[in-house]
């Protein structure tokens, strides 16, 4: 004669398995949303916000300038506006600083 199991340990295997799977797939949908992301990021890495083109790097003291030569955007990353400013303590410093980022985008 066999035990089967009653009415109870059936609902509570139940409730496991449901459970089991409902971490699987929300496991399953972070590793898909985590991919999408960094399909986006490497997608869309040093492009022009605006116009799609290739962002350059230029290097101004401590501050990277994401530039973009095709719609003369200009981007800096968090923070190094903050980093920016304090270089620029004497009218002269911030005048040499215009100066510099004016001839970045100069016509000949």
């Amino acid at each position: 004669m066999l035990n089967k199991p009653s009415r109870e340990e059936d609902e509570y295997f139940a409730r496991e398995d449901v459970e089991k799977k409902r971490k699987l797939a929300f496991q399953q949908a972070q590793v898909m949303a985590d991919q999408q992301k960094e399909a986006l990021r490497t997608l869309h890495y040093m492009k022009c916000p605006k116009c799609g083109f290739d962002l350059h790097t230029l290097k101004r003291g401590e501050v990277d300038l994401d530039t973009c030569f095709n719609c003369k955007g200009l981007w800096i990353d968090a923070g190094e506006l903050a980093h920016f400013e304090r270089q620029l303590q004497s009218p002269e410093q911030r005048h040499a600083v215009v100066s510099a980022l004016l001839n970045i985008f100069k016509h000949d």
